[in-house]
């Protein structure tokens, strides 16, 4: 990549950033001493524009001069519930939490990106900086994009970027169209009547109905979707009934939904509403379905995925999509972007995203930093 040698000079930079924001981990929603570091390095770079957003949330604007559409780039803030072994150097200060996703990465090569823009203040385009709470939960995204982020100026293509510990050091892993799943929490509650195990004719069976559904639901996918398209439906967790001899009044199902389509997840949601329904007629009971947390596909723009590939250069590789989810999703829905794998793994760092034990080569923020310079400053 063209902009590597420029990228190393700010090496030590992004190693005190990441390490600085590992120390003090916060859940989404909760970034607020995470908030207060980035609004205090960023200050010192005299963006355009500084603006705090959601509570916890920041958008950072450098003004440029117009020849092109303004470009954007998003990093995600929180950490994770998890507790992070002894042994680091800069391990975390908050008990319970940790950044186990990479997160503190993102935000390291966005700070520093932000000091590099204000060393070069001749842009081309205006860009924005978007650091976002929540993605790990309740899906800032999408809040941001409604209260508008992407908004004055219109950003026209926006890029991120995921630490990723099974791609090689320093490879940016991306693909055309989808790139990562469509996910949806389910709930499913069935509401029957209970009554004596010796008298089951007077009651209505909710674990029964519970049962017809979950075997129902797996014809789902394997009879009813296309078999090209790929879907996954999995119930975890089932509860129901109190005591063994008298029929279950309640039972409830919790799952998830993922798919590589945003339109076969409505097909699949209508599926089951359809199932739903003939297990309240055949069952005498009352079903309920409840969607929480909602991540359409994450689905790379054709342009935007042949600007990474070009500006990657000979650190370009074809991405295998995956069934994790993101919530970045919800940009790529307001406008062109392309969502891209960082690779980190090296003989040293390995262990998988949300493991206590994650981990990454801090050299790979670097080609991250390269990457963007090039989305911003290389001719089309």
């Amino acid at each position: 990549m063209r902009y590597e040698e420029a990228a190393f000079a700010y090496l030590n930079e992004l190693i005190e950033h990441r390490r600085n924001l590992h120390r003090i981990p916060e859940l989404g929603n909760q970034e607020m001493e995470t908030k207060k570091y980035l609004l205090e390095c960023l200050s010192r770079f005299q963006p355009d524009e500084l603006t705090e957003m959601l509570d916890t949330g920041i958008r950072c604007v450098f003004r440029g001069n117009g020849a092109k559409e303004a470009i954007a780039f998003r990093a995600d803030m929180d950490a994770l519930p998890v507790e992070e072994p002894e042994g680091c150097a800069f391990r975390s200060e908050h008990e319970g939490k940790m950044h186990a996703c990479g997160h503190d990465g993102h935000m390291a090569m966005l700070l520093t990106l932000a000091h590099f823009l204000s060393e070069h203040r001749d842009l081309p385009r205006d860009v924005v900086l978007i650091f976002q709470p929540a993605e790990e939960t309740t899906g800032g995204a999408d809040r941001l994009v409604r209260a508008g982020v992407l908004r004055n100026p219109d950003v026209r293509e926006i890029y991120g970027l995921h630490m990723m510990p099974d791609v090689p050091l320093g490879t940016i892993a991306c693909v055309k169209g989808p790139i990562m799943a469509s996910t949806c929490e389910i709930d499913v509650h069935f509401k029957g009547r209970a009554s004596h195990g010796a008298s089951p004719h007077l009651g209505r069976d909710a674990i029964m109905a519970a049962a017809y559904f979950l075997t129902e639901l797996q014809s789902v996918v394997s009879r009813r979707i296309d078999p090209a398209e790929r879907a996954v439906v999995t119930i975890g967790k089932m509860e129901a009934g109190r005591i063994r001899n008298t029929l279950a009044e309640e039972a409830r199902l919790e799952g998830i939904v993922r798919t590589y389509s945003n339109a076969v997840f409505d097909e699949i949601e209508s599926l089951i509403r359809s199932l739903l329904r003939g297990i309240e007629a055949g069952f005498e009971v009352q079903g309920t379905l409840t969607k929480h947390v909602y991540y359409p596909c994450t689905c790379n723009d054709a342009a935007a995925f042949e600007r990474v590939r070009r500006v990657a250069g000979d650190r370009f590789a074809e991405a295998v999509p995956r069934m994790t989810a993101e919530d970045f999703s919800y940009y790529q829905l307001a406008c062109p972007g392309a969502f891209a794998f960082l690779g980190c793994r090296d003989e040293q760092y390995g262990h998988p995203l949300h493991s206590s034990l994650f981990g990454f080569d801090e050299q790979a923020l670097v080609y991250g930093l390269a990457l963007y310079a090039g989305l911003i400053f290389e001719e089309d």
